[in-house]
């Protein structure tokens, strides 16, 4: 008898394997999964799903208090430090909100995305899985009421409050994703912790780093604690932590406030051999489901937990919210050291035993206090030491400052104060909110639109000085949009990318009308521009009225950060097909960026490039992509005569093509990279050759329209508090 073994009856790797992918095989080719992540189809939810109607259901009162509970419910599979959880759920908050930065708004807790790769294995959030898995019988219990990202951080919050701090406030509507992020780019570094003297290291010229990154190194959610790649220089260090802490919105202040009230609770773990430790978690095994890190070799738990690799509390009493911190930092000289696990860290010269804390587990042993090199930056530099010092004097004012930089940590990318929820909102409005009043609602839309009509403005300028306006939205943490209109305040009214000349000549158009009729500019602005588009939809035979959505408000100089909007700034816009310079990155990848952080779909994108061109909105004036004999009328020409093969290409410089007639040989068009990739890319050529066909002109027509509103709309959060 004989025997064979079947074969798999897949092919293997067919449709999970890397290096199956197109981009492997074409790695140049332009990726659009951006612009389609976090699908519906990946959300467990129904489609009617209300997170903001299920939080009206939640027992605020009764989760904080099992929150509370929880941290001095210590579990024997992964003991609590003192008997007390505060540190590691602060740890955990701290890191979700901390992966913030300022000058794209990726990152942060307000998606809940620590629980996906690559956050959730990077070596910087060591344990924190402990922690989220400590945290699952609470979001059993309340279920769909309260999503994974306001957990984490509502955690972190409840934690400072177990231990004495009195905190600032707190506000849900953080909602959930359901898959990894695919939109944040976190370095080009090839390895973990990957120093800056590594080809692929973030940094260029005297320490430059990167932008958009803030973190120092790939894998950490701020500086190395250990120092400049790892060698200890306070110094140094403090010149890190002023790049990184900037880059997440936050001045000199702010930084000592959350560094000192960070560190004041909770302790480092280093006490063991690293080589103990097992992979992490989306390496790790299917017995460990989900956890990693797993010590196997030794007890890996308690007194002999293994995290960051330096051991020790900072702090005499790790559990109590109080000024033991400064006390110890300038009460003390400090010298270098190794902790068990070999991290440098830095230890008290002649401590008083008093000043010991206790081991976590046996209270009857005194331990080595510790500080990291950013502690020590607090006390080497000289701007740091001063804030530092009135923080040692005054305890106060120490713990007001951190409870307010701590609410804004977690709260910086959870968008303007409209979109908050829950009983412990503070009354305050804070500049960095990016506050806007309320404006009219009740006004005759229609004499309006009739007052723009008869102002001379053209199409171009009514289309564009809305689209300008509205375009600085950013889905990643919901600053920007039309709403406040901002665009005539510093800085946006000097923008390269506004056209300051024209937009100033519209402005003064626009302004008079929206204070004769009691209105707001940013209506005003967002109603020309629909008007444009309706007198376009005109001269192409289509009698349409835009929606629109009346109330949005005016900002002030005074209500407007400078420096934080400065950010906001595009450094290119392919819908209106400007560069403000030439960059490493492509033109068309530039586009598929700013379309992601506008929220809009590859078929959206493309609707709205295209019916830009037509519409004549590029900068300056520009032919450029401008594939149409009739300039002013929406229509589909741009997919139309793209996609006609009558016509051929030939560049002419790195972003410079020029279309030819094939018989005669005439030219015809001039266009850029961001207009011939609806042609080459596959995917993109799909769409083009869709809205180009000849039953799909009123479908491009009716799909514009919806997208237009959609970009005009996006930042009108002032409706969802109306709910």
């Amino acid at each position: 008898m004989t025997t064979s073994h079947a074969k798999c009856p897949i092919m293997h790797g067919g449709v999970t394997s890397k290096e199956m992918s197109n981009t492997h095989w074409w790695p140049h080719t332009l990726n659009l999964d951006i612009l389609h992540q976090h699908d519906r189809k990946t959300n467990p939810q129904d489609s009617d799903f209300n997170y903001r109607e299920e939080l009206k259901k939640l027992d605020v009162n009764a989760l904080k208090n099992d929150l509370k509970a929880l941290m001095t419910d210590s579990q024997d599979w992964w003991p609590a430090d003192w008997g007390h959880y505060g540190g590691l759920m602060i740890r955990m908050a701290w890191h979700s909100a901390g992966s913030y930065r300022i000058a794209d708004g990726r990152g942060g807790g307000a998606c809940g995305n620590q629980r996906f790769a690559p956050l959730n294995s990077w070596p910087d959030n060591v344990n924190l899985d402990k922690a989220r898995r400590l945290l699952w019988p609470i979001k059993k219990k309340y279920g769909n009421k309260i999503s994974w990202a306001d957990l984490i951080i509502l955690a972190g919050t409840m934690a400072y409050e177990s231990m004495g701090l009195k905190t600032y406030g707190f506000a849900f509507g953080r909602e959930d994703i359901w898959h990894p992020q695919k939109d944040t780019y976190w370095g080009s570094e090839q390895q973990w912790l990957a120093p800056s003297s590594d080809e692929n290291s973030r940094y260029s010229g005297q320490r430059n780093l990167e932008n958009p990154l803030a973190a120092v190194m790939m894998g950490l959610i701020y500086v190395n604690p250990e120092g400049v790649d790892s060698n200890p220089d306070p110094l140094k260090t403090a010149q890190d932590m002023r790049v990184t802490f900037e880059r997440m919105a936050m001045d000199d202040e702010e930084t000592v406030a959350l560094t000192a009230g960070g560190h004041t609770v909770g302790k480092c773990h280093g006490n063991g051999d690293v080589a103990n430790l097992g992979p992490e978690p989306e390496a790790a095994e299917l017995e460990d489901q989900g956890l990693g890190w797993m010590n196997h070799q030794s007890r890996g738990i308690g007194r002999n937990t293994l995290s960051s690799g330096i051991e020790g509390a900072w702090t005499t009493n790790p559990t109590r919210w109080d000024n033991g911190y400064f006390k110890l930092l300038f009460g003390y000289d400090w010298k270098l050291n190794k902790s068990p696990a070999g991290a440098w860290q830095w230890e008290p010269i002649d401590i008083a035993p008093e000043d010991m804390p206790a081991d976590v587990e046996d209270p009857t042993i005194a331990r080595m206090p510790i500080m990291t090199d950013a502690d020590m930056a607090l006390k080497i530099d000289p701007d740091y030491r001063k804030i530092a010092e009135r923080f040692a004097k005054e305890p106060e004012y120490f713990a007001q400052t951190f409870a307010k930089a701590w609410f804004k940590l977690t709260h910086r990318d959870l968008g303007p104060k409209s979109r908050y929820v829950g009983p412990d909102i503070p009354k305050e409005d804070l500049i960095w909110q990016d506050p806007i009043p309320k404006g009219p609602v009740n006004y005759d839309i229609k004499a309006i639109k009739t007052k723009i009509a008869e102002s001379g403005l053209n199409i171009s300028q009514m289309v564009t000085t809305a689209w300008d306006s509205a375009r600085t939205f950013r889905g990643s943490d919901k600053r920007g949009g039309a709403n406040g209109a901002r665009i005539r305040l510093e800085p946006q009214c000097s923008w390269p990318g506004n056209e300051p000349e024209q937009l100033t000549k519209v402005l003064r158009i626009l302004e008079p009308i929206a204070k004769q009729n009691g209105v707001s500019v940013a209506d005003t602005i967002v109603l020309a521009g629909n008007l444009g588009i309706e007198q376009a939809l005109k001269a192409a035979g289509f009698n349409i009225e835009l929606p629109f959505l009346p109330g949005r408000g005016d900002a002030t100089e005074q209500m407007t950060d400078i420096p934080s909007f400065a950010v906001l700034e595009p450094l290119a816009d392919g819908f209106r097909n400007w560069l403000k310079q030439e960059y490493a990155v492509k033109p068309e990848e530039l586009l598929l960026d700013r379309a992601q952080l506008m929220g809009l779909t590859a078929p959206q994108m493309s609707v709205l490039l295209a019916g830009m061109r037509v519409l004549g909105t590029n900068y300056g004036g520009s032919d450029l992509g401008v594939f149409t004999d009739r300039v002013g009328v929406l229509s589909n020409d741009f997919f139309v005569n793209l996609t006609d093969m009558n016509y051929r290409w030939e560049p002419k410089s790195e972003n410079l093509y020029q279309l030819y007639d094939r018989t005669t040989g005439q030219l015809k068009w001039s266009a850029t990279r961001v207009d011939l990739v609806f042609g080459s890319n596959s995917i993109l050529r799909a769409y083009a050759e869709f809205y180009a066909q000849d039953d799909n002109l009123e479908k491009f027509i009716h799909d514009f329209i919806q997208a237009w509103t959609q970009v005009m709309n996006a930042d009108r959060f002032d409706l969802m508090a109306e709910e």
